[in-house]
């Protein structure tokens, strides 16, 4: 397999998991507050949700940047 594929899906695959272990990990939180988008408000959400789903998108986000520092 390709090294970026196989990158992408082992990325991928880790955070899932990570996602999935988030909403376990949430169940009793009770810390609320909503997130202010640039035309309206979400629901209140736990502020555990809110933090960890946005490092996961970030890693997810990260994870498809693809730098080749060999090439000069």
């Amino acid at each position: 397999m390709n090294f970026i594929f196989k990158k992408l899906l082992l990325s991928g695959i880790f955070n899932s998991f990570l996602f999935f272990a988030l909403f376990i990990g949430i169940q009793n939180s009770s810390n609320k507050s909503k997130v202010d988008l640039l035309i309206n408000e979400t629901i209140e959400l736990p502020i555990s949700f809110i933090v960890g789903s946005s490092f996961i998108f970030g890693s997810l986000l990260g994870n498809l940047l693809v730098l080749d520092m060999n090439n000069e």
